[in-house]
This record gives C-alpha cells, structure tokens and sequence, in this order.
C-alpha cells in the first residue's frame, strides 16, 4: 500500500535514508533513558533504524489512519508500541511516568505547538531530536540581540540547550517542501526551578515579544501590576535585548511576591 502525502497534516515524507540514519545516530545511548516517543512516523523512515537499537523502548504517535495501517503492516510488533493519537492532545503521563526522549520529523505546520507542549512535559522530556524548518531551527537556537529571537527561543532555552546538527536540502523528501529544513538536538539542563513562577515567566516574555517594537514599559503594561515601579533601565530596553536570565529577573521584580 501506498501513504498519501496529506497537505492539511503537514506531510512531507523524508525518504533518504542517509539522512534518516545520522537523525537516529543523534540520539546517543543515554543510561536510564530508555524510554523514547517518535512522533509522527509516517511511513517509518526512522522507526526502521529505531527499533534496531537494543538500548531504546520505542512507542510511536500517529494521527494519520493510513499511515498506522502502513506502519502496522510492514514493521511487526507495533502492538502496544503504536497510538494512532493526536500528540498534542495525548496525555504522556499516562504512558511516560518517567523520563523519556522524544524524536521526530516535526509537521512544520504544527512544530510551533509540538515545542509548546514539549515545554510542558519539561520535567519528564529529557532530550529532543528533531527535523523542522530550518528557519524555525535558527530561531530556536538564536541568542538575544536577533531580529528572529523570540518567545519559544527564551522559553526553551530557559530549560534546554539547543544544538544545530545538521541541514537538510528539499530532495531528501516525497513531495519537496518549499522551504530546507534542519535537524536540532535539545537536552534539559541542569535546572529545577527559575526561582520565579513558570506561568508568570512564560507571561511575561509572550507579553514582552507580542509588541517586539515597543520598548517594554510600553509592551508590558498589561501585566504591570497597579503602581508598578518601570524607572529600571531595563524598560527602556525592546523584547529581543533580553536573555534567560534578564526575563527572570524582569518576572521577580515584577512579581517579588511570587513563589517560585
């Protein structure tokens, strides 16, 4: 049977198996990191070279109903590794108790969403890799001081380093996207806690990039709590001047009440 490539799922099949094996390669053997969820394998370019490796416990999330049935007809022993789901909606705790790794050929379409929900399971999702757009992969890893510096590039880098492996051209899909794409490698560091409450940090960066001209006295009135005191030069300043550690600090003197 054949997969048809579905515009409206974001589909564009990577079918150089080349490049498939050096996506699997970045996924070092990790002690204590069995546990592994690709996400959205299609026709199973990189389930082929997964389930070679005798150091990972591979389940799979599929929306795709054609490409579950391709996958459950060519790759034995997908009962009980295979969820035909939508990933954003899955609940993980359910099948991930504990840490666990995630891989993928990200929809670009939806990739946006894939890290916002990825972000939410940042105490369990020990590592990340990926193939998105390449214009996406460049913001992630992106530092302060960058046109292309945004919310999701404070709000990863905040618990993860961000590693740019390598770029991948059109060809090496069925159909062409328009656009290259690039595989990333994200790994949780070492941090606990922001010292600041999560949600008011990832408030106060969306707030602060939505109205990226303006400097953030201006962009941030909406959060300001009543007779907020904005005279520190750093409201002076516009989103993308600002690291990690300037939108922590920016959170705790706006809420200094808050627990982290």
């Amino acid at each position: 049977m054949e997969v048809r490539a579905k515009k409206a799922l974001g589909q564009h099949f990577l079918v150089d198996q080349g490049v498939a094996r050096r996506i699997v390669e970045a996924l070092e053997p990790r002690e204590g990191l069995r546990d592994l969820l690709e996400v959205g394998p299609g026709t199973g370019v990189l389930t082929r070279y997964l389930l070679e490796r005798p150091d990972l416990d591979l389940k799979l999330v599929e929306i795709d109903p054609e490409s579950v049935e391709y996958l459950r007809a060519h790759y034995p022993g997908m009962e009980g590794r295979l969820l035909q789901a939508d990933f954003l909606r899955l609940p993980l705790e359910r099948f991930f108790p504990g840490p666990y790794r995630i891989i993928g050929n990200f929809p670009y379409n939806i990739s946006s969403q894939i890290f916002f929900k990825i972000l939410d399971e940042r105490d369990r999702v020990r590592e990340v890799v990926c193939m998105i757009q390449k214009e996406v992969a460049d913001r992630l890893c992106e530092g302060p001081g960058s046109k292309t510096y945004g919310i999701l590039s404070v709000l990863l880098q905040a618990w993860y380093g961000i590693e740019p492996l390598f770029t991948v051209e059109a060809g090496a899909f069925a159909p062409p996207p328009k656009v290259r794409s690039a595989v990333i490698r994200l790994r949780r560091n070492g941090r606990d806690s922001l010292g600041v409450d999560p949600a008011r940090f990832k408030a106060v960066v969306k707030t602060a990039f939505n109205q990226r001209r303006k400097t953030l006295r201006n962009a941030l009135k909406p959060l300001l709590p009543e007779g907020a005191d904005t005279s520190d030069p750093v409201f002076d300043l516009r989103a993308e001047r600002l690291g990690v550690e300037d939108y922590i600090d920016l959170t705790r003197k706006l809420f200094p009440g808050d627990q982290a």
